[in-house]
């Protein structure tokens, strides 16, 4: 029996390379016009669709492939004599392996870019991966070319499924997010499974960790390391969005998802050193983040605690020397990738929302820092700032003045000396009490949404005892 493989790809990458280890394996090759015009520029023999089914490529371009030729050859049983008695007399002839990948919608999403021929033949060869074997991924073609030269030109069983598996993901995905370009009002996307995790925030909990196509693996990177945990992954997350929200070099340690020291520095390494003084207790096994790259002097800083995590867009050569001294330190290369929805599960369905992110007015000096730091705090969140340094954070309080109270202690036992700092409140103060306690610290200026009922006499408070007052209209609870 002849082995076909039929060859349709929009990237190119590394086709060639995959075609000639399949001609070496003795199959003849099927392909379309520009694929086919590629492989015949590297001396190929190719025979182009058209000529196999005798019917040329119409409606300019779009109708390739649909043709009963080429569905036939990989819809066909060919155990069953059934069918090869059937395709014998419709002309049909088995085609054994399919290559392709789809136009690039994704990137240039258009009526003509959705994809009509690709989807339906390798969801037909999907369907008879007992018989057919299907690649959609250029980045498979070398393990595949293994398989084929360690197997005689044959792909095992297994392998035909886990590839017809990829494909069912592949055009799921490809559907959802035509579905979505169109104005599709239900929320759709599929998630791929990237590990399992040892367990989740305890123990007892299983985890895995799943990503939307490979945005996750594209913009993150483990360097060094344990394996990362559950609750590793969320402090990241936390401290990468935290981090990313300043231009300057910027340091964030955090703790059980909540910042315990944020700062800006002329360097890495000054960032760090302030971040750290805002809460050195709880800085102990903590997650570090950087928005800018980490240099020697800045690790030889880090591995003088023990920290869980360290994440940077880019290190030295020599502070991944110095990292690697502490060889359980995971270090992990993060590039900046902005969220597009908020996800959170409850019992029985989803809440979506946009991310608590986009343009707003941008406040001068600390209260800026103060503002942008207080994002990331769970409410109630009361941040102390001086110095585009954090001094006290008090997070995660039932009450407003139970966060101030403890942002307040959490600065006196740092040390910080509270006159002239400018204080962030996530939300507004329900009652002239929080304003109170905070000038009793010298403070100079409060930033807080307004809003309340008692807006008049909280801002107559503030008045009253010499304290500016800014009201942004915008507010950043986090649950």
């Amino acid at each position: 029996m002849t082995k076909r493989a039929l060859i349709s790809v929009s990237d190119k990458t590394n086709i060639v390379s995959l075609v000639l280890a399949l001609v070496r394996h003795g199959y003849e090759i099927i392909s379309t016009g520009g694929t086919a015009k590629l492989l015949h520029q590297d001396g190929i023999k190719v025979t182009e669709v058209s000529n196999y089914t005798g019917m040329p490529e119409a409606l300019g371009g779009r109708i390739k492939t649909l043709h009963p030729s080429i569905a036939g050859g990989l819809l066909a049983n060919w155990k069953s004599k059934k069918d090869r008695a059937e395709a014998k007399k419709l002309g049909i002839e088995p085609i054994q392996i399919v290559v392709n990948n789809f136009y690039p919608f994704e990137k240039e999403p258009s009526i003509e870019t959705i994809d009509i021929g690709g989807p339906t033949m390798i969801r037909a060869a999907a369907k008879n991966y007992q018989s057919v074997a299907v690649i959609t991924d250029p980045g498979d073609y070398d393990w595949i070319t293994t398989l084929l030269d360690d197997n005689n030109g044959e792909l095992p069983l297994e392998v035909r499924k886990e590839l017809a598996m990829k494909v069912f993901e592949k055009t799921s995905a490809y559907d959802s997010a035509i579905a979505s370009w169109l104005g599709s009002g239900n929320l759709q996307f599929t998630i791929y499974n990237l590990q399992k995790l040892r367990y989740g925030e305890n123990p007892h909990q299983k985890a895995t960790l799943y990503q939307f196509g490979t945005q996750y693996s594209d913009h993150v990177e483990q360097l060094q390391g344990k394996e990362l945990s559950y609750n590793n992954i969320l402090d990241m997350d936390a401290a990468v969005g935290l981090v990313n929200e300043f231009d300057k070099n910027a340091c964030a340690i955090i703790k059980h998802n909540n910042p315990c020291g944020v700062a800006l520095g002329k360097t890495a390494k000054e960032a760090y050193t302030y971040a750290r003084e805002t809460d050195p207790v709880s800085a102990f096994g903590g997650v570090i983040a950087f928005n800018c790259e980490v240099d020697q002097a800045t690790a030889q800083e880090i591995v003088s605690i023990f920290v869980e995590l360290v994440s940077a867009p880019l290190f030295t050569k020599e502070a991944l020397v110095v990292l690697a001294t502490k060889k359980a330190v995971r270090v992990l290369v993060v590039k900046p990738l902005s969220k597009t929805m908020d996800i959170k599960s409850v019992a029985g369905g989803l809440l979506v929302q946009t991310p608590d992110s986009g343009p707003e007015k941008e406040y001068p000096g600390d209260l800026g820092f103060a503002w942008k730091v207080a994002k990331h705090v769970k409410s109630n969140a009361i941040v102390f700032a001086k110095n585009n340094r954090t001094c006290g954070i008090g997070a995660g309080q039932m009450s407003r003045i139970d966060s101030t109270r403890l942002a307040i202690m959490k600065a006196k036992e740092a040390g910080f000396d509270l006159k002239g700092s400018v204080v962030a409140s996530d939300g507004f103060f329900p009652f002239p009490d929080g304003v109170e306690a905070i000038a009793k610290t010298g403070a100079t200026a409060i930033i807080q949404p307004g809003g309340s009922i008692k807006d008049d006499e909280v801002i107559a408070i503030a008045d009253k005892l010499g304290i500016t007052m800014v009201t942004t209209g915008v507010r950043h609870f986090r649950h």
